[in-house]
């Protein structure tokens, strides 16, 4: 056992490190009631490293603005390098919180362990936000393989190439949390969402998994059911969106859900509410209802 692993154990959620104030670690709660938190709660972010993964605009780099305020250190990775530079640039450091940026392709599995290895080397990671995130509207009428395969490359197995990465230093330091954006789009099928609702499904049960393996070894795991948020990806769209809010009120809801140790962080819950009473419904019911709310 090496010395960080030694000064953080099972048992401690005390940030230990050198210059850095004692904190609570984001991690798993250790014992709690039937209706208690599923994570331990995260209630100061100071002295706190986050490493967001498709952070260079909406949801993302909303919430590592947000974090960063907070007094958080964010690291921010996305393919497209600049905008990451102009935000490690607009987010100076206090208290040794710099923003960092750290361009990346999450297909590449290799650059992905690389950049990870890096990231470590600076010091232990106290949560994993994968924000990474492709979308284009398909129907089965319309099939296109490629964007089939990029929608998946991007959505899902992105997210593994960064869990790969992370969870053996996380796992041996027994604290930390890893957090997934999934979408209400991966509740069940819904029409022109053949490519991007599937890989969504796929994230809500990959974190269920992980919760269930992580949370006795002392991480914490959520996952995050957005609605309509004001995005580049959902610019495309050529409907109303139903309660659509910006980045900036969705990275609020997270940090909300964080505070409140929740393992599915859903929002805005005027909407999600109706899309988790749909996801009830027998298919004689569902498909009927979709069909008729939708127009499709």
């Amino acid at each position: 056992m090496n010395a960080d692993t030694a000064m953080h154990t099972r048992s401690s959620f005390t940030d230990t490190r050198a210059g850095t104030p004692a904190v609570h670690r984001p991690g798993a709660v250790k014992t709690r009631s039937f209706f208690g938190p599923f994570n331990n709660p995260i209630t100061d972010w100071r002295g706190q490293r986050v490493w967001l993964v498709g952070a260079s605009s909406g949801i993302g780099a909303a919430t590592a603005s947000a974090l960063h305020d907070l007094g958080a250190q964010v690291l921010v990775s996305a393919r497209k390098a600049e905008p990451l530079y102009a935000f490690a640039a607009a987010h100076p450091g206090q208290n040794g919180n710099a923003a960092q940026a750290w361009p990346l392709d999450v297909t590449d599995a290799g650059a992905v362990a690389g950049t990870a290895q890096a990231i470590l080397a600076q010091g232990p990671l106290d949560m994993v936000l994968y924000c990474a995130g492709h979308y284009n509207e398909m129907r089965a009428t319309n099939m296109d393989l490629h964007d089939l395969r990029q929608h998946l490359a991007i959505n899902y197995t992105g997210a593994l190439h960064v869990l790969y990465a992370v969870l053996p230093a996380m796992t041996a330091r027994g604290s930390g949390h890893v957090s997934l954006i999934s979408s209400v789009a991966g509740f069940r099928g819904l029409p022109k969402s053949l490519a991007y609702g599937p890989t969504k499904a796929a994230l809500t049960n990959l974190a269920e998994t992980l919760y269930l393996d992580l949370q006795p070894q002392g991480l914490g795991v959520s996952v995050v059911h957005p609605g309509f948020v004001q995005t580049p990806l959902t610019a495309q769209n050529q409907f109303t969106m139903p309660a659509l809010i910006t980045p900036e009120q969705a990275a609020r809801a997270m940090i909300e859900g964080w505070r409140r140790g929740e393992f599915d962080i859903h929002y805005p819950k005027r909407f999600t509410h109706w899309m988790k009473l749909l996801r009830l419904l027998p298919y004689r019911a569902y498909f009927p209802a979709v069909r008729r709310f939708t127009g499709l």
